[in-house]
């Protein structure tokens, strides 16, 4: 397989009308794709998907080549939402020995992810007491338990100081390169030009699917945003003609 994520004509309703509608794109194996756009575009219920956790009214979509939702892709998803993934009343390492043994992951993986998140010196602190910051690199360390071979991160970044953001851009590039897939949301344009490919959302459509450099290109922009805004003003035209 080529592809790690195949969607085709994906079609999901909420309270009587179109969330997302009619996308169809693919993201390949062993990069890093950004799904960027604005808060309430679609991309959470995007993700939600492709981990299969959301129903659809229409469209295929396939995951590491099997449907979504399958019980075989269990283990081999990392799933990290924006909302927190982990028990208050436990620490950062209690909670994560719990789902370790879960997705019956190496015991050795609890302290690789803490290491890996920048949480080695909250390790014993109780998760309630966590800052925003540090809650959401929790999350994402259980979604780091295992070896996921597709990882679905709903905006892992939001929250973190430059620094640690630096940090787990890092990360994210290094498990790309040993193959693992990333599909990363955010509505930060400058983070856009760290993947490796873009899926630009607007109301629930994708105005655009490419690299960087492509989409520059396309709008004669050398900046993302401005990219972005000319693809929206391009598409606005096109619906009242």
């Amino acid at each position: 397989m080529t592809h790690a994520v195949v969607v085709e004509e994906l079609l999901v309703n909420r309270g009587g009308r179109a969330v997302v509608r009619d996308l169809g794109f693919t993201v390949p194996r062993g990069t890093v794709t950004g799904l960027i756009g604005p808060s309430g575009c679609g991309k959470t219920t995007l993700m939600r998907s492709v981990v299969g956790v959301q129903v659809v009214a229409g469209g295929v979509v396939t995951v590491l080549g099997l449907p979504a939702g399958s019980a075989a892709l269990r283990n081999r998803i990392g799933y990290s939402t924006q909302s927190p993934s982990v028990y208050a009343d436990l620490t950062v390492t209690e909670s994560l020995r719990y789902f370790a043994a879960v997705l019956r992951a190496p015991k050795s993986d609890v302290s690789r992810v803490i290491d890996e998140v920048g949480l080695g010196r909250h390790a014993g602190k109780v998760i309630g007491r966590l800052s925003g910051g540090e809650l959401s690199r929790a999350s994402l360390a259980v979604a780091l338990l295992g070896s996921p071979e597709l990882l679905v991160l709903d905006e892992p970044t939001v929250g973190l100081d430059p620094v640690l953001r630096e940090e787990l851009w890092t990360l994210f590039h290094g498990l790309a390169e040993r193959g693992v897939t990333l599909l990363v949301s955010s509505h930060v344009m400058d983070e856009a030009a760290r993947c490796h490919r873009l899926l630009l959302m607007r109301e629930g459509q994708l105005l655009a699917d490419g690299t960087p450099d492509e989409l520059r290109r396309r709008t004669e922009s050398t900046d993302l945003e401005q990219a972005f805004l000319r693809l929206v003003r391009e598409r606005e035209e096109a619906v009242r003609s």
